[in-house]
């Protein structure tokens, strides 16, 4: 049994971990920090925990732990190791945007990798110190990796894709309210979201020429959780090339499924999946994508990470099922 400890325990992320956690046979949390709810029950704040857990928040850190989950905002994790010491056995998964990128992902001496399971498995596995991706990359780049893999990126590549109200996390805003969202659909940092550096990174990486250029146009939509992502481009293969391609690359990925009917995203929801079909148009290849983003999207895949680098079963946890009705 490995001890876990939960840097920013209030936010969605967080409540989605502490729920993975507390089913895991394999997993112990041994405290959830949050200096804003120090001493109040965990269930006070995630309300459906009631009757499951006594946990309490804590302001107090212990350093005798095997993993450290960071869910804290954007910024804050490399603010939160600048002033907090832990073992160099302590394995480090760290939900922010703050070490993804190969410029940012060693800091203080510690190197994180990049936390996608069906791009980087092995190197997960032997990592100390992990970055795990943005929501909207992990949904995208799931619909473009076999692609690059096979080199067939040769024009720009459009994206739109739609998260659900979960995505902007738990601070208000003017775009996060009930009034504003019922019955609402609105677009927000076209072109220029920060999930393209990760993407980029990944394309570039992957593919041998020089990858195209990615348009990328985010949506906020009317519900909960979930992510619809459909990605175009073209494509000199058939329809059955395409579906070759991409269940080869997934046939060892048990959280990514490719299925020949339309996709929904109840689905996903709920799940750790990621869901993908292709289409063919002419020239034109289109790749839908659906994953959950408080799980796939964040939460279920830091404990897919978790899972890899102390060598369980990767599924171990996340057998989740959609609440489909």
């Amino acid at each position: 049994m490995i001890k876990a400890g939960i840097i920013g325990g209030a936010g969605y992320t967080a409540g989605e971990l502490i729920r993975l956690l507390l089913i895991h046979k394999k997993v112990s949390i041994d405290f959830i920090y949050s200096t804003s709810n120090a001493g109040n029950s965990v269930h006070q704040v995630h309300q459906d925990l009631i009757g499951t857990t006594d946990l309490k928040f804590t302001s107090e850190v212990n350093p005798d732990i095997d993993v450290l989950f960071l869910c804290l905002g954007h910024g804050n994790s490399s603010a939160f190791l600048s002033k907090t010491i832990f073992p160099e056995k302590t394995r480090i998964i760290d939900l922010s945007n703050d070490f993804r990128l190969e410029e940012d992902h060693v800091f203080h001496g510690k190197e994180f990798v990049y936390g996608l399971p069906e791009l980087h498995k092995e190197i997960i596995k032997n990592a100390t110190y992990v970055a795990n991706p943005g929501c909207f990359a992990t949904a995208i780049q799931l619909g473009l990796l076999p692609l690059a893999n096979a080199n067939a990126l040769e024009s720009d590549i459009h994206i739109n894709a739609v998260t659900g109200a979960t995505g902007a996390g738990t601070s208000l805003s003017a775009t996060t309210h009930f009034t504003w969202r019922d019955n609402n659909f609105s677009y927000y940092k076209p072109f220029k979201h920060q999930h393209l550096g990760e993407i980029n990174q990944t394309l570039k990486g992957l593919q041998k020429n020089s990858i195209p250029e990615v348009y990328f146009m985010p949506n906020r939509g009317n519900f909960s959780r979930g992510i619809y992502a459909t990605m175009y481009t073209d494509f000199e293969g058939t329809l059955e090339d395409a579906f070759t391609l991409f269940e080869n690359y997934y046939e060892e990925a048990p959280f990514t499924i490719i299925s020949k009917s339309p996709i929904h995203l109840k689905q996903v929801v709920n799940t750790n999946k990621c869901i993908i079909n292709v289409h063919k148009h002419n020239n034109t290849l289109l790749v839908n994508s659906i994953i959950d983003n408080l799980l796939k999207g964040a939460s279920g895949q830091a404990v897919q990470n978790m899972n890899l680098m102390f060598g369980f079963n990767e599924s171990e946890g996340l057998q989740l099922k959609a609440n489909y009705f």
